[in-house]
């Protein structure tokens, strides 16, 4: 575990610095004057960075296997989409189609669960809807639900996680604490009845990675992350909160805030008529910045707020989950109503 933490740490650090070192005379720079900002131009997307760092460190310590070629080939894929989309912008429609082939990607390479526990009580099972497939000599096995649940799931954490990005330093902030907690919960002595070997690796990769991009992009930035950085450490602990024997439940109360304005700006661009994909500055961290609070200090707020969310992951059960979720949510929602209301 320290290995890898502190492997993905450095080469973060190192590619980091390369990107500080060389972007500039390459053009990969931002354009602050687009958003009004009053600051030189920084080198973007500096995600690259982090993408590179989490594939070497997989190629020093992570075993081939068909769930692992599934997961770095979807990397790559969001990666380099996103670096496009970086510098040159692709429609949302063309990203989401992406997004959903990388995946189906891990849905092929055997990621998926049978079963969620209900916090009522009992499970819900997931894999008894089963479709076989034939295509000449290939042939495999839909899961329906286990499957739609896969990619719905990883798609609206790649998603949330991008929205977030509108802040330096926040998603990658924010990963952090998360990557954190399901290490913390993977290395549980005898609280699992699956293999957490894969689980505590990405973990701490991404533990490492986040903490050394914010030396780089904790306000103010020397480099932005872009989407390229942000999809990805997203994509990864969605991975993460399933092969770990489905910690779906701890990832969604720790990453409440992001995954309830996600779901709060689509449907307020629904209601009014809008395109779910159609950018504002409507998202809670936009409504903090209009409210006169520094970029600093949003980061630091959503980074403790994950981190006490996270802290209640560690010591409740399901049900209580579920309750603390609720208190997220109001908590939100008054903090929602504060701010829309502010002209």
């Amino acid at each position: 575990m320290f290995p890898i933490l502190l492997t993905s740490f450095g080469l973060t650090a190192f590619f980091g610095l390369l990107v500080l070192k060389f972007f500039p005379s390459l053009g990969l720079m931002d354009r602050p004057e687009r958003y009004g900002h009053q600051r030189k131009a920084i080198p973007y997307p500096g995600g690259v960075a982090v993408v590179a760092a989490i594939l070497l460190t997989s190629a020093l310590f992570l075993k081939e296997n068909p769930l692992i070629l599934s997961l770095f080939s979807s990397v790559v894929l969001l990666a380099v989409t996103c670096f496009w989309d970086d510098r040159r912008g692709l429609s949302p429609k063309l990203r989401l189609m992406i997004q959903l082939l990388a995946a189906f990607l891990l849905v092929l390479g055997g990621l998926g669960v049978s079963s969620i526990t209900n916090p009522l009580g009992g499970t819900i099972v997931l894999d008894a809807w089963q479709i076989p497939v034939n295509l000449g000599e290939l042939s495999f096995t839909i899961t329906v639900l286990a499957d739609l649940l896969t990619v719905v799931w990883l798609v609206t954490m790649t998603n949330a996680f991008n929205w977030i990005d509108g802040v330096p330093g926040m998603a990658n902030s924010v990963a952090a604490v998360a990557s954190l907690v399901l290490l913390l919960l993977s290395t549980r002595a005898g609280f699992h009845s699956v293999d957490q070997s894969l689980a505590i690796a990405l973990s701490a990769m991404v533990l490492g990675c986040s903490l050394a991009f914010l030396i780089f992009d904790f306000p103010p930035p020397r480099m932005l992350m872009g989407d390229t950085g942000s999809m990805t450490l997203g994509f990864l602990l969605a991975v993460i909160a399933m092969i770990s024997g489905g910690k779906i439940a701890t990832t969604i109360l720790v990453l409440g805030f992001p995954l309830l304005d996600f779901a709060w700006v689509i449907a307020r661009r629904l209601l009014k008529g809008q395109s779910p994909f159609k950018g504002d500055l409507w998202h809670f961290h936009h409504r903090l910045q209009k409210a006169g609070y520094s970029d600093a200090k949003i980061v630091v707020f959503f980074a403790v707020s994950s981190g006490i969310f996270g802290a209640l992951a560690l010591m409740l059960h399901t049900e209580g989950k579920a309750l603390a979720l609720g208190g997220i949510l109001l908590m939100m929602a008054a903090l929602v109503v504060l701010l829309y209301s502010k002209k």
